[in-house]
């Protein structure tokens, strides 16, 4: 029997599907080889979803990790039962409230999803392709040549 589920795209994109796929991508991109890409699509969803309407701005809050050691805040955004931090426009220093500091007791529920299927949801949500690198192959790789050891008495120095 067919997982009616995996065909219907207006149920894959759900918005309760797409912030568990956003949460997925938020934290393997700390993690990842390619996090630009990651955190690029996870802006690019955010903002696609509060401009449909189905994600709200809440408020700005002081950053946990500020660059170069300055005050930094981070817009707060509400999608389904998630909340994430994204960078912010000169637009939400004046339309939304400060909301202090990051409350730490909160956790995101968990999100059984894996990688993979949250970035294709959110890649064709978004209409966003990752660029690929072409793979080296482990003959292209510089292979270094052995060399013996050179062992020298106590004492004696190496030249």
């Amino acid at each position: 029997m067919e997982d009616h589920n995996r065909l219907d795209p207006s149920n894959q994109q759900s918005t309760e599907n797409l912030a568990r796929a956003i949460y997925v991508v938020n934290r393997h991109a700390k993690t990842a080889p390619n996090p630009k890409f990651l955190y690029a699509l996870k802006k690019k969803a955010l903002l696609k979803l509060v401009h449909e309407g189905k994600a709200v701005k809440k408020g700005l809050h002081f950053s946990n990790n500020p660059k170069f050691s300055k005050q930094q805040s981070d817009v707060l955004v509400s999608a389904g039962e998630y909340y994430f931090h994204m960078p912010p426009t000169k637009d939400d220093f004046d339309k939304l409230p400060h909301l202090g500091t990051l409350n730490k007791t909160y956790r995101n529920p968990k999100a059984h999803m894996s990688l993979s299927k949250a970035k294709i949801l959110l890649q064709c949500y978004v209409g966003m392709k990752e660029e690929k690198k072409p793979a080296q192959s482990f003959q292209s790789k510089k292979t270094r040549t052995y060399e013996k050891p050179v062992f020298k008495r106590l004492g004696e120095s190496y030249r």
